[in-house]
Formats: C-alpha cells, structure tokens, sequence
C-alpha cells in the first residue's frame, strides 16, 4: 500500500471528507465523484428528503448489551452500512479498491465490488475478512456476463448485485469537462469483452433508440441471471412497487432501492421517499437496501425505520479514500457507525431489529 495521507484533525463528519477531497481531487475526478445525472435534481433531493424526516427521541431506554449486529442472506454483520459499488477506485487513490478492502475487513464492513473496478475482482476477496459481494453490469453478449457470474463465484463472492437502472445517462458536469479515465486506469474486469459495433446514427437521429440500447437487458435476462448462478441475486435500481414485485416474481432475493446516486433519471424521487411504498408491497418476502444520500447515522436509522434492512454508503467512503487511502475509508466507516449507536441510543433501540417507524417523529 502506497504511503496514507494524514487525516486532518478537523474531519470530524462525512461532510468534512467531502470539503477536503473537493480539495484535493482534480476537477474532471470531482466531476465524475460528485456530480449527477442533468440538472441535478434528484442528487440534492436524496439529501432534502433525509433531512425532512425527524427522528422521535425516547429517554431513560434499557441499553445493556446495545449492539449494530445484524444478519443480512445469511452472513453475519457487524452493522448494517455496506460500501456501494463505485467505478474506477484508483482514480481517485493509487491503492484503489485494495485500500477499500482493507478498510472494509478492518471494520466488518460489507463490500460491493464494481463490474468496473480498477482492481481484478479476485484480488479484493484475498485482502481482508469481511463478506464481498459483485456489483453487474448486464452485458449484450451473455456468455461474458456468465464468465464474470462465474468469476465472483470461483474468487467467494457471497451475492450478485446486478444494476438495472441505467442503460444509458446523461451527465452534464462530466460532458462540460470532458471526462475521460486517464491513462493506465481501465476496467480490468471487462477485458476481452466483445466489442460492439460502432453506432451509425445520421444527422437527424438520436444515438440512444439507434442502437446504445441494442442489447440492454430485460425482465427474462433478470429470471435468466437468477437462474445461472448458485449466489443470491438482489436487483439494484428499484423505486417503484410495481417492479419491486416483478423483480420477486422473477427470482431476486433482495432489492436494492437506489436511484443511481441520483446519476439516472433527473426528476426521480429520493429513495427514502420510495422505500415506504415497496416495503409496504414486498412485506418482508427479501430484504430491502437502500442507497442515495446517506451521510449520517441518522439517515441510516430513518432508512431502516422505513423499512430498509441495511444501507450502502456511496460517495464519502470514495472522498475519504481520496483524502486518507485505508485510514480515511476506516476513519469514515467508524464514524457513522459511532453516529448509528448515537442514534439508536437516543431514539431507544438497544438492537438493529428494535428500530421501526415507531422512531419516527409524526406531528
């Protein structure tokens, strides 16, 4: 591991990582980091709808033997916060995903490795103890997507969590700078993919019903995947109950309720707006994450008094990887776990199981 940067002694909240990596990144990483999808709506709304909820505080609660731990497909957890898959770790950290990892093992943290990482896929398990699980990207040609199913499973992967929400974006910040991945860093977990024909679109048509959709998957690819591999397959980018239920019916045993990081659809709902609806049409039959502007403890409450089982953390593990490699990422994961216990100990829940929408501030 490369040399860590000291973490500054003022970095105290999620958000002080975000001053300090705006700081230290250069602009096309921020950019591709930290913006959204167009206008960048439902980016600041994934935040405006977490800070709307109230929490209802209960005083002079039982806490012996207060504990985070919880149990998610069957593995064990030491909390319920787990790290999102995101692109291209090493763009922001030499070490990249390898510092994650070991940041990830040395807090029990859950982590999803992206299809587009910066680091083999059976690199990361090998590093530290903690369970992996892989973020898919479904490909046009499905022996490949097969082969990387095949892969996760072989390196010990524990679930397939497969991203269906975005077959093609639009993200102005990174247009306007111009993003591309610098030299030497690509997505060494897609080599040897076949390459799809270039896209011959004329003067007056539109690229996206021209062919970037050509080969985008569908409702019988989710019911295939589910079908080829032993591993549990949770389906990620679900806002709605009506395809939360379809995704049951086609075989997934958890959803993720995400809009992308607010990085799909501009003018989408925040997530935690979307979570009460699908947890009231699913009722328990998988489990319910939810990612999209988590940056306290309190947001990982109110997610989980709403219905989520557990969280995934997106954006600030990445600006503490940028500000801190291995210590950052760690620094950062005990801090909003220390948030959880703060939270719980004050709303009255002595275990992960005991927080409901009873916490819940109704006027």
């Amino acid at each position: 591991m490369a040399d860590q940067s000291p973490i500054p002694s003022d970095i105290v909240a999620l958000a002080d990582y975000e001053r300090a990596a705006a700081t230290r990144l250069d602009a096309a990483a921020w950019a591709y980091l930290a913006g959204g999808a167009a206008d960048g709506l439902t980016l600041r709304r994934n935040r405006e709808a977490f800070d709307a909820i109230r929490l209802q505080p209960r005083v002079l609660w039982d806490m012996a033997g207060a504990s985070t731990r919880t149990e998610l497909l069957g593995t064990a957890l030491a909390h319920p916060i787990l790290l999102a898959p995101i692109a291209s770790h090493r763009l922001f950290h030499p070490d990249g995903e390898r510092a994650v990892a070991v940041a990830a093992g040395a807090t029990g943290t859950g982590m999803v490795v992206s299809t587009e990482a910066t680091t083999s896929l059976e690199d990361i398990p090998a590093l530290a103890k903690a369970p992996f699980w892989f973020q898919l990207y479904m490909q046009a040609d499905r022996g490949f997507t097969q082969s990387l199913v095949a892969r996760a499973e072989a390196a010990g992967y524990g679930a397939i969590v497969v991203t269906v929400d975005a077959p093609v974006s639009l993200r102005n910040e990174e247009q306007r700078i111009g993003f591309r991945l610098p030299a030497g860093l690509e997505p060494v977990n897609l080599r040897g993919m076949p390459s799809r024909p270039a896209i011959q679109a004329g003067p007056t048509e539109s690229p996206v019903f021209r062919g970037l959709l050509d080969g985008a998957p569908g409702w019988a690819d989710l019911e295939w995947l589910c079908a080829v591999t032993q591993l549990p397959v949770l389906a990620k980018g679900i806002l709605g109950a009506n395809d939360a239920e379809r995704a049951v019916a086609a075989g997934v045993a958890g959803i993720v309720v995400s809009n992308h990081g607010g990085r799909a659809l501009d003018g989408a709902p925040a997530t935690i707006e979307a979570l009460p609806a699908i947890a009231e049409r699913i009722k328990g039959r998988v489990p319910l994450l939810l990612d999209g502007g988590i940056r306290r403890g309190t947001d990982v409450v109110k997610a989980l008094a709403l219905g989520a089982s557990a969280v995934l953390l997106g954006r600030p593990y990445v600006m503490a990887l940028a500000v801190g490699g291995v210590a950052g990422v760690a620094h950062a994961l005990t801090i909003i776990r220390t948030e959880l216990e703060v939270a719980m100990t004050l709303t009255g829940c002595a275990s992960i199981e005991e927080i409901d929408e009873s916490v819940i501030w109704r006027a």
